[in-house]
This record gives structure tokens, sequence and C-alpha cells, in this order.
């Protein structure tokens, strides 16, 4: 595992800020300076400013996540975090963004692998949200949704749409682009009012209230390695 990895399962930074610190010669393995490309085996000692560290456990956590919270570790307006909302004795991070308006489901885990995997484009990780627009969509425009619609950022693959009721319909589709939901409404020429993910690949929040979280049990993390494990990303 690479140092900045091993520092990250240890619950010490980020990746990045990892990197901050092996470079500025904080971190030793074994007694010596770390390097970027430096691999931490099984066995080696790894110390920060001469305090030597543990790994953590794996640990994955799903939130409820409620609305006026930002999905970030910290935030330097002082807004409240879901990490804030997450009292777990591992450095658990947030897979993905939601904005700080949109309530739902939210995975939280410091397994940096599994968590690139699910981020990643070529996995296919269904996202179910619940979409309450200004004013009703017509069938027109939902069967634009579901072929695809263009944005800045290129054309959105083919979303799964059904109607609820009213201006409420559900919105499935498995990219995580930046405010993807809210831009293919707005490409269709409607807005969103609210936006609430329901289910995050095979995770519900059946038992949750919005800002309180659970961890996963083992079958619901073996399910979804077993989604990551189906891409042809090697």
């Amino acid at each position: 595992m690479r140092l900045n990895a091993w520092l990250a399962r240890a619950g010490v930074a980020s990746r990045r800020k990892a990197d901050e610190l092996i470079k500025a010669g904080r971190v030793t393995v074994n007694g010596a300076p770390g390097e970027l490309h430096t691999v931490v085996q099984p066995g080696d000692q790894v110390a920060l400013d001469g305090r030597r560290l543990a790994r953590q456990e794996l640990a994955y956590v799903l939130l409820y996540k409620p609305s006026a919270t930002v999905t970030t570790a910290s935030d330097p307006q002082g807004r409240r975090t879901v990490v804030d909302l997450v009292d777990h004795p591992a450095r658990v991070v947030p897979v993905g963004r939601l904005d700080a308006d949109t309530t739902g489901a939210l995975l939280l885990t410091n397994d940096g692998e599994l968590a690139h995997r699910l981020a990643h484009p070529s996995y296919e990780v269904d996202k179910v949200y619940e979409v309450e627009c200004w004013t009703q969509p017509t069938d027109a425009e939902l069967e634009r949704l579901r072929a695809g619609v263009e944005l800045h950022d290129g054309r959105s693959s083919p979303a799964v749409v059904r109607r609820l009721d009213g201006a409420r319909i559900e919105l499935t589709i498995h990219e995580g682009r930046n405010r993807q939901v809210k831009r293919m409404i707005e490409a269709v020429g409607r807005r969103v009012k609210r936006l609430h993910r329901s289910r995050y690949g095979p995770l519900t929040l059946e038992g949750l209230e919005p800002g309180a979280w659970r961890e996963l049990e083992p079958l619901e993390v073996e399910q979804l390695r077993s989604t990551a494990a189906s891409s042809l990303l090697p």
C-alpha cells in the first residue's frame, strides 16, 4: 500500500494532505524519511513527527444526510459537515458529493480503494433520486431524460425515469457529475425545488431519520465490492 493511502487509512489525513506531510519530511517508515512512492509493507513502522501510527480497521457508514449540511470533512466557512454528524472512531470520509440542500443516502468510509472505484464513472452504481420540480414536467420532457440530455461537460447517459405524482419524479442514474441531476432537469426546461437521494447502490435509508447513521452490514459491504469488481476498470 502506498504511503499516502496508508496514512489516510490510519486516519491522519486525506491522501492529498498526506502527500503534503510526506513532502514536508514529517513521515518516516522504519526510521527513514518517507517518499511519495514509498510502499508500506506489513510489519513496517510508520511515524508522524516521531509518533508511531497504527492503521485503522476498515469502516463503512451510511448517513441520512439532512439539508443545510455540506459534503466535506471540513468547511472553512464553519458550516456543519457530514463528518460532524458521524461520531465514529475511524476517520471516514464521504464517497462522492451531495449539494448542501440535497438530502438522502450518503456512504462514508476509510476504504480508499473501494471509494475510488465506486466514484469512478466506469462503475455503474445506481443512484436513485426523488426530484420535486417547481412545475410539472411533461411526458416529452421525461422522455428526453430517458434518452440522455446535453450538458456542458458532455451528454448524460440515459436515465430511468418514472413519474411519482404531479411535479415529483424518480430519476435513476449511475453517473456522478457535479450537480448532475439539477442540470439534467434544467436541460429540459424545469428547475428543482427539492432533491432527495433515496438509494445508493444496494443501500436504502430504511430505519434512519435525517442526520442519523449506521454501520453497514457485512453483506452490504460485499454487495458494494461486487459492484466495483464488475467494472472493466483495471
